[in-house]
């Protein structure tokens, strides 16, 4: 057999063949692994929930409502049909490593039952501090109507990690975004839902 000539032609056919292959089989994947991917968030987010709202007998997570034009979701916890805390998932795109999203538990007096962290991509060892209870617990018990929801050297309640201002910054926000919508809700609809 004859070895193919090189060409600009046969160079651009070969190029043609390897991309559409390459586009269908990562298409492929994507379709095979949607439905799985949605299924553990969904699992994430319901597991966080669950950890924020306390005792509850209906299912928060297929009650959820969309808040702030749908950038936030709120996921009320009902016991004997009156709602008595809520979820509420919310974010900060201002994170050292981009998106950081979390679910906080707030109950119906205002408190702050703590927060989970359901998303983000901090520098480990210094970024990925949010996660753990040292910083986390600053939130907890905090009121959404008395208490300021800043960093200390901004005049707040929550020390900031060292050496990650930058992450601290994005929980805060994250979390009072979480709190206007909170009022918004406990002002509008209260415990009559």
């Amino acid at each position: 057999m004859k070895p193919v000539k090189s060409s600009l032609f046969n160079m651009i056919m070969a190029m043609t063949v390897v991309s559409v292959c390459s586009a269908a089989s990562i298409g492929y994947v994507y379709q095979k692994t949607k439905e799985p991917i949605e299924a553990s968030k969904t699992m994430k987010i319901s597991k966080a929930i669950e950890e924020m709202v306390g005792n509850f007998d209906n299912k928060p997570f297929d009650e959820r409502t969309a808040l702030s034009g749908g950038d936030l979701e709120l996921y009320p916890a009902r016991e004997n049909g009156t709602i008595t805390s809520v979820a509420i998932k919310s974010y900060s795109n201002n994170g050292f490593g981009g998106k950081i999203e979390l679910i906080i538990g707030i109950l119906m007096d205002g408190t702050v039952t703590g927060y989970k962290i359901i998303q983000q991509n901090e520098t480990p060892g210094l970024g990925t501090k949010i996660t753990e209870n040292k910083f986390s617990e600053q939130f907890v018990g905090l009121n959404a109507h008395d208490d300021n929801f800043e960093l200390s050297k901004n005049g707040g309640e929550i020390d900031a990690l060292t050496g990650a201002t930058i992450s601290s910054n994005a929980v805060v926000e994250a979390v009072k975004k979480a709190v206007t919508a909170y009022k918004k809700f406990a002002g509008g609809a209260g415990n009559d839902q």
